[in-house]
């Protein structure tokens, strides 16, 4: 039997699987589930990159305590030029659920400074390497602020984002449970992440950004949580200087 693929926009984790019992289970009885099966991972990845636009309807709708926090679209050239210190993020999992890692690219003052990469793990998804991509750049930023630094958080995942942004206050007010929609996943990096965020939301920016498109960072973010997979590293590191770009660039994408 040939696999089948399938996209979920919407669901209780979002992304590229090839267990219909598995996408099930995210879309099943999820308010406004969003998914579609295809013949071939080459539409699959085409169609998840689309990002529907419904995907982003929570972050415009939402009237929780975090809409002091400032979030917008981004297109192909960003400027990064306005703030002392940029952090892409992104997460990879091959397949999805499967071996996942994260990786980052921070810039300060507009230069490629630093990149990271790990967090590997055997079993997890894609959502969960985005998450803990996101946590990650979330330490960075405090500790860079608490020098007072600006910052901003650029990511391709805006379900990482509407977690920690928006969706866990919510959740929060009810005991960290979902209503009627069942346990909530990759609950313990969420909370860490929330709880990062909610101390630094007012001075805080962050952006969701469009995947593969040829934003630098974006691309050095994903070079790197799969070179994570690559290296099998379970430890947050620091990618080697110097950092040659076209090298970076020359690895393996997601």
């Amino acid at each position: 039997m040939a696999t089948k693929y399938y996209v979920v926009w919407a669901g209780r984790e979002t992304g590229i699987f090839t267990s219909w019992d598995y996408t099930k289970k995210q879309v099943d009885k999820f308010p406004q589930a969003k998914y579609k099966s295809f013949k071939t991972k080459a539409e699959a990845e085409a169609a998840f990159k689309r990002v529907p636009s419904y995907a982003g309807a929570a972050q415009k709708k939402s009237t929780t305590a975090s809409s002091s926090a400032k979030t917008a679209k981004a297109t192909k050239a960003i400027d990064l030029s306005q703030f002392d210190v940029s952090i892409f993020t992104d997460g990879g999992c091959e397949p999805n659920p499967g071996k996942a890692g994260s990786g980052i690219a921070i810039y300060r003052s507009g230069e490629l400074a630093e990149l990271w990469y790990g967090l590997y793990t055997a079993h997890g998804t894609n959502n969960t390497a985005e998450l803990n991509a996101l946590h990650q750049a979330l330490l960075l930023a405090v500790s860079a602020m608490k020098d007072g630094k600006s910052v901003q958080i650029l990511s391709d995942s805006q379900y990482s984002i509407n977690c920690i942004t928006h969706w866990a206050y919510g959740w929060k007010a009810k005991g960290w449970k979902r209503q009627k929609a069942g346990d909530i996943k990759n609950l313990d990096i969420i909370q860490q992440a929330h709880e990062l965020f909610d101390s630094v939301k007012d001075k805080l920016t962050i952006m969701h950004v469009p995947a593969h498109v040829g934003i630098e960072g974006n691309e050095l973010a994903d070079r790197m949580s799969i070179y994570a997979i690559d290296k099998k590293d379970s430890q947050f590191c620091r990618y080697p200087d110097p950092i040659v770009l076209s090298n970076i660039l020359s690895l393996r994408a997601g």
